[in-house]
């Protein structure tokens, strides 16, 4: 009978204290919802009547006043320039006549009894030697060929007439038959000739040319050894080889 009046007396006490912390709820709520409220209305709004703590209202913009430039001055509408005064001519003084002077005849040239002839000595150390460039037949060194050979050859001798057999370069150049011709040797390569012989082959016949070839000495660097020595060749069997002797001058 003690227990069952004990839970008789303990329900309606749990029912009152369920709706007291409901009601705490609903108005905490309230109160939340309020201040949020007031909170965005003030931060949109600050100078809101419901703001305590109003911000200090800005005095106005200051306007400054519009600056129009004054121009110093004005040029007249039309400049007239004053007048000038004209520099004196000084009248420049007449040449004095000078006499032409009498005609004198005269010669360019100085007359001389007998004439001599002035020989042009070369720097180079090798010259062409006596007696070249000479056209011959090549049947002696060429017998097979006959006439279907056409070249060039010779030799290098020093300055006591001994071959000098190396060292030496020979270059044929310039234009042969319509076409350009550019060809080196060496001295010793061709010794039908000497012991310095040397030997260019131009052609398969023979064929005339009026000094558009010729042939020049080097050292093993490319430095000329002697001038450039132009020379005929003919359309002639008997004259298709053109010999072409150097001897060192100094």
């Amino acid at each position: 009978m003690d227990s069952f009046d004990y839970q008789d007396h303990t329900q309606p006490t749990r029912k009152v204290s369920a709706l007291v912390w409901n009601t705490l709820t609903v108005i905490i709520l309230l109160v939340a919802a309020c201040v949020t409220m007031a909170f965005f209305s003030l931060f949109f709004n600050p100078y809101s009547a419901f703001n305590p703590f109003p911000p200090p209202t800005l005095p106005a913009r200051a306007e400054m006043p519009t600056i129009t430039p004054t121009p110093r001055g004005v040029l007249p509408p039309t400049w007239t320039p004053g007048p000038t005064k004209e520099p004196t001519q000084t009248p420049a003084p007449r040449p004095t006549s000078t006499p032409l002077p009498s005609e004198t005849p005269f010669s360019l040239f100085t007359p001389t009894s007998t004439p001599t002839e002035t020989l042009t000595l070369s720097s180079m150390p090798y010259s062409v030697a006596a007696g070249s460039p000479v056209a011959i037949s090549s049947a002696t060194f060429h017998a097979e060929a006959g006439c279907n050979w056409m070249g060039v050859a010779g030799q290098v001798l020093d300055v006591s007439g001994a071959p000098v057999s190396t060292g030496v370069v020979i270059q044929l150049s310039g234009v042969f038959g319509g076409e350009f011709v550019d060809i080196t040797s060496l001295t010793g390569i061709a010794p039908q000739y000497g012991q310095s012989g040397y030997e260019f082959t131009l052609s398969d016949k023979p064929v005339a040319s009026n000094n558009t070839l010729w042939v020049q000495l080097l050292d093993q660097t490319g430095a000329p050894l002697s001038e450039k020595i132009y020379f005929e060749t003919f359309e002639d069997c008997n004259r298709n080889l053109v010999f072409i002797n150097f001897k060192q001058v100094r």
